[in-house]
């Protein structure tokens, strides 16, 4: 699962590189006609195109009829039920291509979320690491050290909380960049990445999971820890980012989702889809 994430990973890297220091809109509005393409293509070669185009023009038919016969109440009530119907057998024309875009939009979400979820620290910014154990590991009797790094300063000693079996720290980031914190338990050390930078759009990976099929498709930024790992997860807590949009904070997922649907709307015309 790892290299797959990887590869995907690699494709967005890629996409979004030239962006790292415009508007964070540049890069969302590429990405977002990107998608758009590539799900009018999905639409255009799954779906029963002379099918939709069928029903929707028997729809426009009922509603002018409808419109003719407003004063008649049994026609109206029959064109009423018809277009039901008709709306009925267009959903099920749509259902296979809404099927088959589900997991690679699932997918593209996931990845979309390490780019415009979160903000990466600044230098002297404070923030908490919170490293949760496998059962039967006490916090308390857990030997686990930070090792010293000229990247980032550790503000206090392990706060041992046994209800979550978990340890945590403060730190404070030094220097500008995307480095590795080394933690060792038991002679093995463990590693999670820290992003540290001033760019308008960064890659962040708020966690580090140890390895299973759905915690690797859903953090899929960094390589897991092996099944048999003490450590569960790795986690930083970075802070939550926003679209600013004339003053607006919107959630990216929200600009998103519009900037595609306004692309896929007007872009299905020129590449003959009905939809």
């Amino acid at each position: 699962m790892h290299i797959f994430n990887l590869i995907f990973g690699k494709i967005f890297d890629l996409i979004l590189l030239p962006f790292h220091n415009m508007n964070p809109w540049i890069g969302m509005t590429v990405i977002s006609f990107l998608t758009a393409l590539f799900m009018l293509f999905i639409f255009r070669y799954t779906s029963n195109q002379e099918g939709i185009r069928f029903v929707k023009n028997k729809i426009k038919a009922y509603l002018l009829e409808l419109r003719l016969f407003k004063d008649n109440l049994r026609i109206s009530l029959k064109t009423q039920g018809n277009i039901l119907r008709t709306n009925l057998k267009y959903i099920s024309y749509t259902a296979k291509p809404m099927l088959v875009m589900i997991i690679p939009l699932i997918l593209i979400l996931i990845q979309l979320n390490f780019w415009f979820g979160y903000s990466a620290l600044s230098v002297g910014q404070e923030a908490i690491l919170k490293v949760k154990l496998e059962e039967g590991y006490n916090p308390v009797k857990t030997d686990i050290k930070i090792q010293p790094s000229p990247y980032l300063t550790i503000e206090t000693p392990p706060l041992r909380i046994i209800e979550d079996n978990e340890i945590n720290w403060r730190f404070r980031a030094n220097e500008k960049g995307t480095y590795n914190l080394t933690l060792t338990l038991r002679g093995e050390k463990f590693t999670k990445q820290v992003t540290a930078s001033q760019k308008s759009i960064n890659k962040i990976s708020p966690l580090k999971i140890r390895r299973n099929f759905i915690d690797e498709i859903l953090y899929p930024t960094e390589a897991p820890f092996k099944k048999d790992s003490p450590i569960k997860s790795i986690e930083i807590t970075y802070t939550t980012k926003s679209m600013d949009l004339f003053g607006w904070h919107i959630h990216w997922l929200i600009a998103y989702f519009a900037l595609s649907i306004i692309f896929g709307f007007a872009f299905k015309g020129v590449f003959k889809i009905e939809i």
